[in-house]
């Protein structure tokens, strides 16, 4: 082993950063980073370590939430804030948002858009995308957060927010915790109820999307929503 390469063993995960880049850690030093110091028992790459062992790795590490990284030894309330502000960054960089002035023109439009932030949520939430005539986004709302498996909303909930953005049509979007997108005999229900509602009120409910981790389902798409 060369000489350099002894030194780059001695060092940190900050400093190895520094020399090559955040491209070269393993994840656990990406923690550690965040973290930038270990408690008095432990040092950081050690806590780092452990905290990506209790969430099942670092795809699963927002899944904690601030309570419980808080909670884990050594982390502290400090710690799990800096933690949760740069998994949501990250999740905010990795999203594609419509670009302004540009008509959505398909589901996987939406799908790119909200994905980030929806595939792999443990609880259903339910957003409206308010649009203009020529289906340009003007807003995303987010209607409702439910449990692991439901969402209790109501189609006057969805109008009651979207009349306030002066919007002529909508796309609604809900996750699936479940990882599986099919819509369920109650999303079915509740789209015809919120299409023949838009309808009576002169907003045109454009598409419902359904978004998981083993991919989307659109009702306009799958053609279901020409008989609703």
């Amino acid at each position: 082993m060369q000489k350099a390469d002894l030194y780059q063993t001695r060092i940190g995960p900050r400093e190895r950063l520094a020399l090559n880049g955040a491209e070269s850690l393993g994840d656990a030093d990406l923690i550690a980073v965040l973290l930038g110091t270990g408690s008095a028992s432990e040092p950081v790459a050690i806590l780092a370590a452990k905290l990506l062992e209790a969430a099942g790795g670092l795809e699963r590490l927002h899944n904690l939430g601030v309570g419980t990284m808080s909670q884990q030894t050594g982390i502290g309330l400090s710690k799990a804030c800096r933690l949760q502000a740069a998994i949501e960054i990250g999740k905010r960089i990795a999203s594609r948002p419509y670009q302004r002035g540009k008509a959505v023109t398909c589901s996987k439009d939406v799908d790119h858009a909200m994905r980030p932030r929806l595939a792999k949520a443990t609880r259903e939430h339910f957003w409206a995308i308010a649009l203009d005539t020529k289906s340009r986004p003007i807003a995303e709302i987010e209607i409702a957060v439910g449990g692991l498996s439901s969402c209790t909303i109501k189609p006057a909930d969805i109008f009651r927010a979207v009349l306030r953005e002066l919007s002529s049509k909508i796309v609604v979007v809900h996750n699936h915790p479940s990882g599986e997108p099919t819509p369920s005999t109650e999303d079915v229900t509740f789209t015809r109820r919120l299409k023949q509602a838009g309808e009576v009120i002169g907003i045109q409910l454009v598409d419902h999307i359904i978004i998981a981790e083993q991919g989307y389902f659109s009702f306009l798409d799958s053609g279901l929503f020409d008989n609703l």
